[in-house]
């Protein structure tokens, strides 16, 4: 299943999610750690044991990167990558909040030749809307929605250039999903051209700090 996991929560706060996590690590894409906004200033030593917990059992890790709608200088953006790959051993990277406009394309290509720079795959971009079409040359992976469900199922659309890509390169993570409805979520993820997703149950501010009933097993 390719479900895309960004859990922002202390391992410490919530064990039993984490612990759900790792023994269903071999139904993700990849999860996203983000420790701190980023990978914090010092290694955290839950995060640590969480990632190579997760590593064992098979994920595949993203280090979450804020790019602040790509103000912020690829080396600054690099840097916190490396951290995340020494620290916790990601091999990815989740950069979010990236712009979505034509205008600010060179400047994300920077960032991302930055990151690329250090050996990190692959590159999820999150502009949580459909970019310019360049967008979808420059990563791995795009998140072309990230918004609550009621938005996903009365306001959602499709553009046409978005076809000439295969799915697996476009994710949608949707929040305030009924438990009941999550199966529902994947499956229109899939039909409107998203292979990758992240339903969730979770609402504002930190819908994100749940896991997703997907899963399988997991708590509301």
């Amino acid at each position: 299943m390719n479900l895309l996991i960004p859990l922002y929560v202390h391992p410490a706060e919530d064990p039993g999610a984490w612990h759900r996590l790792i023994t269903s690590a071999d139904r993700t894409y990849a999860v996203v750690l983000n420790p701190a906004d980023g990978p914090g200033p010092t290694p955290d030593p839950a995060f640590v044991s969480a990632a190579e917990a997760l590593r064992a059992a098979g994920a595949r890790l993203l280090g979450y990167v804020d790019t602040d709608y790509g103000t912020r200088e690829p080396d600054t953006v690099a840097d916190e990558a490396g951290r995340h790959r020494e620290w916790y051993g990601a091999e990815g990277c989740f950069l979010d909040r990236v712009p979505s406009d034509a205008e600010s394309l060179p400047a994300c290509r920077r960032l991302v030749r930055a990151v690329r720079r250090l050996g990190t795959a692959p590159v999820v971009l999150n502009p949580g809307v459909h970019p310019a079409p360049g967008y979808a040359r420059l990563a791995d992976l795009v998140v072309t929605f990230e918004g609550h469900w009621s938005t996903y199922v009365s306001a959602f659309s499709r553009p046409k250039w978005t076809a000439r890509h295969p799915p697996e390169r476009f994710c949608h993570l949707v929040y305030g999903v009924p438990e009941a409805l999550v199966p529902l979520a994947v499956r229109t993820a899939r039909e409107r051209g998203a292979a990758v997703s992240g339903p969730v149950t979770g609402e504002l501010p930190n819908p994100w700090s749940r896991l997703t009933p997907a899963l399988g097993g997991t708590a509301p």
